[in-house]
């Protein structure tokens, strides 16, 4: 069954994508681990995005095995985290970054170029997601069953690198990689916080869009949607990344253009309550507060998103059979 599953969803996608084309076109992010100003804030959104509780159970939730793959336990990255090392942490688009542009004379990048910047974001988070519903096919046999030899055991995933082995293991990281570019892009973005009234407008205090909840230009169900009007993000080049004050400059003056540090809600409490960040525009009004909630909304809906994506593709039996394979720690008993 996998191979004819395989085939099946891999026609749905690019049937999917011909549709979109002939449609008209109307820095580290949060913390991942614990020290170093972090407090592993991926996974503590991850955690109460999709742990189960009294409200969410069944299919709708993660076990605590399959949540400590997907969130990280202590000591561990889990899927969440696996962009903030190795290579991940040298692309823009895995933390939603790169998309900085101020409406000021002589800014160096157009408004296009950050909306494109911010665009390859999503569309990264929409190619995980095609990638993670082909890659369940491999969770069932030919006749709907739960493959147990496609479910990690007492070795856990290891997320490194373009193979992960195991079939669950592989879906995890696909959606690691979503849930860390979309809770980045409420860290790294202009969408829900507020710039200082006390200052003037400037790249060290841009301007922000100030919206609660999730944006709803993320929501991957949807494939032709307008871009949000002033949304920018942070710039993002080799020199900033590893001296802030040293990269993205422009002009003979040596100006800098908006940076990662000037938009940033990466780390504060989050448990038992979210608190103030301790980032400069993190500590601004409620700007982390609403940068967190965000975040835990959107990743609630990821994975909602995914869900609903595998019964289209494969149907309700087998969609949500393997939906219960990965969110359950014991499958083989619990799925069947």
């Amino acid at each position: 069954m996998q191979k004819s599953l395989r085939t099946q969803a891999s026609r749905l996608i690019v049937a999917t994508a011909c549709l979109a084309i002939a449609l008209p076109a109307s820095a580290i992010g949060f913390g991942t681990v614990r020290g170093m100003g972090q407090d592993a804030e991926h996974g503590r959104i991850t955690r109460h995005a999709l742990a189960c509780s009294a409200t969410r159970s069944g299919n709708d939730c993660f076990q605590e095995d399959s949540l400590d793959s997907l969130a990280g336990d202590p000591g561990s990255f889990g899927a969440v985290g696996a962009p903030d090392r190795g290579r991940g942490m040298l692309t823009s688009y895995a933390h939603c970054s790169a998309g900085d542009y101020l409406d000021i004379a002589g800014y160096p990048r157009s408004q296009a170029e950050a909306q494109a910047s911010l665009t390859e974001c999503r569309e990264q988070m929409m190619s995980n997601l095609d990638h993670a519903v082909i890659d369940a096919a491999d969770l069932l046999d030919d006749d709907g069953n739960i493959r147990s030899s496609q479910i990690p055991g007492f070795i856990s995933c290891v997320y490194a690198g373009s193979q992960h082995g195991r079939a669950k293991c592989n879906v995890l990281a696909h959606l690691g990689l979503i849930l860390h570019a979309s809770q980045d892009f409420y860290s790294h973005s202009n969408w829900v916080d507020n710039h200082d009234p006390s200052r003037p407008i400037g790249s060290e205090n841009p301007p922000g869009l100030g919206n609660e909840g999730p944006a709803s230009w993320l929501d991957l169900r949807q494939s032709n949607i307008d871009f949000p009007e002033g949304l920018i993000s942070g710039c993002f080049d080799n020199e900033s990344f590893i001296d802030e004050a040293s990269g993205c400059v422009y002009g003979n003056e040596g100006a800098h253009r908006v940076r990662h540090l000037n938009l940033a809600k990466d780390t504060g409490p989050i448990d038992p309550q979210i608190g103030v960040g301790t980032t400069e525009r993190g500590a601004i009004g409620d700007n982390f507060r609403r940068a967190v909630e965000a975040a835990i909304e959107d990743s609630a809906d990821k994975w909602a998103t995914f869900h609903e994506r595998l019964v289209e593709t494969y149907g309700a039996e087998h969609g949500n059979r393997m939906a219960c394979a990965i969110t359950h720690d014991d499958p083989t008993d619990d799925c069947e």
